[in-house]
């Protein structure tokens, strides 16, 4: 009986990680055992950072809030805690680009976290 190598599935296992490691250095785009680990490794952390870039544009918007808050004379925590009592469910996003693209829109809004607070 002839010997069975599955080849076909290997070979294209192997050319789809060394194409997936296309743009790594050295032996880690050549050989497969190192372009498997790159791979691997490349493709966790690829994960991991879509995750974190949410958090990093939350902060962005947290201090694009912040400072356009602070030229009106209000401190965030108290801007935040004006809106809740005003009833504007505005989320962060919104904030920051009607603060970065519509400057006197943003101003009214903090007039009314303002009123509410006091």
């Amino acid at each position: 009986m002839p010997r069975a190598t599955n080849a076909p599935a290997s070979r294209k296992r192997r050319k789809t990680i060394l194409k997936a490691a296309r743009g790594f250095r050295g032996s880690r785009s050549k050989l497969f055992r190192q372009a498997t680990e790159a791979v691997d490794r490349a493709m966790r952390l690829a994960y991991i950072h879509r995750k974190d870039r949410k958090g990093d544009y939350r902060r962005l918007w947290t201090v694009r809030i912040s400072a356009a808050v602070r030229e009106q004379g209000l401190a965030y925590s108290r801007f935040t805690q004006g809106l809740k009592k005003a009833g504007i469910e505005l989320n962060r996003k919104m904030l920051s680009e009607i603060a970065y693209n519509d400057p006197t829109g943003f101003v009214q809004i903090v007039e009314l976290a303002k009123k509410a607070i006091a």
